[in-house]
C-alpha cells in the first residue's frame, strides 16, 4: 500500500494563500534590478543620496550600485 504524500496538498493550499506575495515580490525585484542596472557613474556624482553617504560607504557601495559602461 502506498503511503500518503502530504506535500502536493500542502503546496496547493499554500499557493492559493501566498501567490499575491510571491508575484509582488518578483515584480518588485524586477523593477529594482532594472532601475539599479540603469545607474551610471554620472548619476552617482549628481545624486544627493550618494554624496551624503559617500564618506561612509564609498569604497564598498559605489561598485555595487553603479554599473560601469
Amino acid at each position: 500500500m502506498r503511503k500518503f504524500d502530504p506535500w502536493p496538498v500542502f503546496f496547493k493550499r499554500e499557493w492559493k494563500r501566498n501567490w499575491p506575495f510571491l508575484v509582488g515580490f518578483a515584480v518588485t525585484g524586477t523593477i529594482i534590478t532594472k532601475m539599479s542596472l540603469g545607474l551610471t557613474e554620472e548619476d552617482a556624482k549628481n545624486s544627493p543620496f550618494v554624496q551624503r553617504h559617500k564618506r561612509y560607504y564609498a569604497p564598498m557601495l559605489l561598485p555595487i550600485l553603479i554599473q560601469n559602461p
